[in-house]
């Protein structure tokens, strides 16, 4: 077992696989609804941008995918824990040979040794809170991941129009405040609105978060799928939630 740095913690995601946290990368149950919704293709490359630690990306390794998986993230700490955490289920018998974790800026993605164009599937939990609103959070690793400090949803819908393939599927989660927003860049770019999903945290409540996934050259058609339920009447998980989790249990 390699050595954890300072307030770093191991968490199993089943099947072998392992990813290591912290309190300025880690994740939330929007991840594990995000990598379960944009589903790709198992022989098809796929990436997530702003990937943090690297959940999305590990989970999609998880559920099979065996083309090339990618992950993008900015800050140098997430990276270096996704780069670890690839290496820790290495040693733990996993083969990672398709998992590739980058350091760069979905702004400018000319650096990057990346094949444009060619991606079936990108994906992005991105901030949710436009720079002029809220309070902004203390730390640079929280204004960075949940205020558009470094990012925009544009600067993201135009990263996933340059790296989709013909036909391929830009998947986000976003608060519905944010909504007519999200939909506005992802036809800006290219990117048609395909499916809808609210998550509520049951029947009689308000959504918390939407999930949408748009197509690169689609044509105009949206399907608004059933609500996705957290909860049971009687407050108990709901089967589709534990369908998601999974093997994953945060102890």
């Amino acid at each position: 077992m390699r050595t954890l740095l300072e307030h770093e913690r191991v968490e199993t995601l089943g099947s072998g696989l392992s990813v290591l946290t912290s309190p300025d990368h880690g994740f939330g149950t929007d991840a594990l609804l995000l990598a379960d919704f944009s589903a790709p293709k198992r022989n098809a490359p796929c990436i997530d941008l702003g990937a943090g630690c690297g959940i999305i990306p590990l989970l999609w390794k998880r559920n099979g995918v065996t083309a090339d998986i990618y992950g993008l993230e900015l800050q140098e700490k997430g990276h270096d824990q996704f780069r670890r955490s690839i290496e820790l289920c290495a040693e733990q018998g996993v083969p990672m040979e398709n998992v590739h974790p980058l350091l760069g800026d979905l702004r400018d993605l000319s650096p990057l040794d990346l094949p444009l164009g060619s991606f079936r599937t990108v994906t992005m939990n991105p901030p949710y809170k436009p720079v002029a609103t809220g309070i902004l959070s203390e730390t640079t690793a929280e204004q960075i991941a949940r205020h558009e400090t470094t990012c925009t949803m544009d600067d993201a819908a135009a990263a996933a129009e340059r790296l989709l393939n013909f036909g391929g599927n830009f998947c986000v989660c976003h608060r519905p405040e944010r909504l007519a927003d999200v939909l506005e860049a992802f036809r800006a770019h290219s990117i048609e609105p395909k499916r809808l999903r609210f998550v509520q945290k049951n029947a009689g409540s308000s959504p918390w978060l939407f999930l949408l996934e748009g197509r690169k050259g689609g044509k105009p058609f949206l399907t608004v799928l059933p609500p996705l339920l957290m909860q049971t009447d009687d407050g108990s998980e709901s089967d589709e939630l534990l369908r998601i989790i999974g093997e994953y249990r945060n102890d």
